[in-house]
């Protein structure tokens, strides 16, 4: 009978003391859709500080990037494509006032050993190269990828801090694939918002989600990505591994076996009127 007693006890004790950590948001968070006391000001403060833990002054004046490795495309959890892959991203100067509508990064995405095939992302638009020739994609296809890109949360620090009417509301603490984070609701003054998920510890992104509807079907979208493997390069940590889903099926991932940053990429790279025959990055 004691004994039955002392369990009992020792029961409603730690039912008692996981109450209070749940009501006290370090079990499980802030209950979503909930904001938490001065959620403006907590919310900044996890910017700030991943900004810091991305490299600070290092990564907000970042020039450009190349990322090279493996790329991985999927069709209902399948893999059904698989390329080397060089991703070179370039960052221009936005007009004040226009963050949220110009696109300030140029891209060229290119496959294949000898990068014999890419795809040319400016702000004015979208190119499919080969040693062809150029191609331009619909505009569709180059409006997905600047809103995709506006929404990108390390486009959002390096770009859009500053931003009139943006804001950043902390939804609290929570637990991320298997991570302690702290979330943060994004918002522009378009009200596209975006859900970013801070790691409580080194403070950087390990994923992000947003909702989109298709323009011609109406239908909702939910497009998820997560960041894993950092890397410092050059005093700025940056994802070697991507991974993008869609409506909960994996569409995307990419495995960097390298990344370099400021290597004074030119505007011949980002030049949709040929294939170059040396992807080799110029200098200015």
């Amino acid at each position: 009978m004691m004994e039955s007693v002392e369990r009992s006890s020792t029961l409603t004790n730690a039912l008692l003391a996981l109450a209070i950590l749940f009501s006290s948001g370090i079990a499980a968070g802030q209950p979503k859709g909930q904001p938490v006391p001065n959620a403006d000001q907590r919310g900044r403060r996890v910017i700030d500080d991943a900004v810091a833990a991305l490299g600070g002054s290092k990564f907000l004046t970042m020039e450009d990037r190349i990322e090279s490795g493996r790329a991985y495309s999927f069709y209902h959890e399948q893999i059904s494509g698989l390329s080397i892959a060089r991703i070179y991203t370039r960052y221009v100067t936005v007009a004040a006032g226009k963050t949220g509508e110009d696109l300030g990064v140029r891209e060229r995405q290119a496959f294949g050993k000898n990068d014999d095939w890419a795809v040319i992302f400016r702000e004015d638009g979208a190119w499919e190269v080969t040693f062809r020739g150029s191609k331009e994609l619909p505009k569709d296809r180059f409006e997905r990828y600047r809103d995709s890109t506006l929404r990108d949360i390390f486009y959002i620090l390096r770009q859009r801090l500053d931003e009139k009417g943006m804001t950043f509301e902390s939804r609290g603490l929570d637990v991320y694939e298997n991570q302690p984070v702290e979330i943060v609701d994004i918002t522009d003054s378009q009200d596209r918002t975006i859900t970013a998920y801070f790691h409580q510890i080194t403070k950087l992104p390990v994923g992000q989600m947003y909702s989109w509807r298709d323009p011609k079907t109406r239908e909702r979208n939910d497009e998820v990505s997560r960041f894993a493997r950092y890397r410092e390069v050059n005093g700025i940590e940056w994802p070697h591994q991507i991974t993008r889903e869609r409506n909960g099926d994996k569409v995307y991932e990419i495995f960097s076996e390298s990344v370099t940053m400021n290597q004074d990429l030119t505007d011949d790279l980002f030049d949709q009127s040929a294939l170059q025959k040396d992807s080799r990055p110029r200098r200015k």
